[in-house]
């Protein structure tokens, strides 16, 4: 009876100890991480950036809840891309060609998943043919078009849209009951998150969507659940928006899931677009006519949407215009995980973390790119950019606040103080790449 009566008198403290251990641990979990990636899709066409043609009233939600960085920058073209987002290197360092990355690289996933994340991707993959490609840099789990299979069937027609043909862990499926790939890809990314949500998960998902062929989406009046697909490359771009729509929809199913499962102060949710919008779009942006610049150095081939959701975290509203490229997601994502970079790994990019808290962090004086498609120096567009001014290794120097589309070349013996000194640091920046890939 006497034990009886001391056990009892310290159940109360032990099961304290219990629920504060219980909290710290709650409290020491690294995030979740869902990074979506709009494929072609530019800044200008989304509704809190100032897009006068697309209606994306959940990603502008994303945006009230959350943080919307205005100076984010990519390559134009998608391999380009997913090569520097997925490795924090810039191209200079480890591009090979299109449609390829080395393996030798190491990824986000495959750092994130050694620190102990279930990690998945879902979409558009198109980084080699190798059954075990997504594996191999760290996906555990894969639903992916353009894996190891060509982007056409074999009567010619697009393999991507509706009734796709989609590869899950490297097995081919065909979706030919009137799926449309958004929803297939989607829904897959839903169910990981479902089965995973006891410990920290990665997904990641690079779109399919708003990529040409532009077609009807299920919500268009005129979709047909029976098409094979687009027999042509660009289809029809009347559908652009209609693609936009469908995409913004999306996102707002997701976040919508993170919220029933009670996730939503454990999750960061990141979106952005791998390059510029594809044409012949031609949007009305901020009162202006704006054309799809993809595969372009210009403002309108580079210049992406990037919208930061961590309910209870990020304070709702916050709006920033620090330089953000590419190079940059690798060294955030580590801080948000609380992983460490391996020192023989050389990152180019700078972490925002504490610019998502509000905090000033490290604001970048410049970003960098070196752009070619195929890896060769004859196509080879490099320069270094600020947020007012950018200059090109062969010597070209624009005020691109003003002249997006590089019209007006500046004269370096004509510039004011603020320009020369802003041409001193490019030229620097240029400098510090300049020996690497020779």
């Amino acid at each position: 009876m006497t034990s009886f009566r001391l056990l009892s008198r310290f159940i109360p403290s032990i099961l304290g100890v219990l629920l504060l251990s219980s909290s710290l641990l709650a409290q020491d979990r690294p995030p979740n991480i869902i990074l979506i990636m709009a494929d072609d899709l530019g800044v200008e066409t989304i509704g809190t950036y100032g897009s006068d043609s697309y209606q994306t009233p959940y990603l502008d939600a994303m945006a009230a809840d959350g943080a919307k960085f205005e100076n984010c920058f990519a390559q134009p073209l998608c391999t380009p891309s997913r090569v520097q987002i997925m490795t924090g290197q810039y191209n200079v360092r480890n591009y090979t060609v299109f449609g390829q990355l080395d393996r030798s690289q190491t990824t986000f996933a495959n750092l994130l998943q050694e620190a102990g994340y279930k990690t998945a991707i879902a979409g558009k993959w198109q980084l080699g043919k190798e059954k075990d490609a997504p594996q191999h840099f760290g996906f555990e789990e894969s639903c992916l078009w353009q894996h190891m299979l060509g982007a056409t069937d074999e009567e010619g027609n697009d393999t991507r849209y509706s009734n796709p043909i989609l590869e899950i862990n490297g097995v081919p499926r065909h979706f030919d009951e009137g799926q449309f790939s958004t929803d297939v890809t989607s829904d897959f990314l839903i169910d990981f998150i479902e089965r995973n949500q006891e410990q920290p998960f990665f997904a990641y998902y690079p779109m399919i969507i708003t990529h040409c062929p532009f077609v009807p989406t299920p919500d268009s009046e005129d979709w047909d659940p029976s098409s094979p697909g687009s027999p042509t490359y660009k289809g029809d771009a009347r559908y652009f928006g209609d693609m936009v729509s469908y995409m913004d929809k999306t996102i707002g199913k997701i976040i919508a899931k993170v919220d029933e499962l009670g996730l939503s102060e454990e999750t960061i949710i990141i979106f952005t677009g791998d390059n510029g919008t594809d044409q012949p779009v031609v949007s009305s942006f901020r009162g202006r006519a704006y054309p799809g610049g993809k595969k372009f150095t210009t403002d309108n081939g580079i210049h992406v949407p990037l919208l930061i959701q961590w309910k209870g975290k990020i304070l709702p509203g916050l709006e920033n215009e620090d330089l953000i490229d590419f190079s940059d997601f690798l060294p955030t994502l580590m801080d948000l995980a609380k992983v460490k970079i391996p020192k023989e790994i050389p990152i180019d990019g700078v972490s925002f973390y504490p610019q998502l808290m509000g905090k000033k962090g490290s604001p970048r004086d410049w970003i960098y790119s070196w752009f070619t498609r195929n890896g060769d120096l004859e196509s080879l567009k490099e320069f270094a950019r600020s947020k007012e001014y950018k200059l090109y290794a062969t010597g070209e120097f624009y005020q691109v606040k003003e002249d997006w589309m590089e019209e007006s070349p500046l004269a370096p013996d004509e510039l004011n103080a603020e320009a020369k000194k802003v041409y001193k640091t490019l030229s620097k920046a240029l400098d510090k790449y300049e020996n690497i890939r020779k």
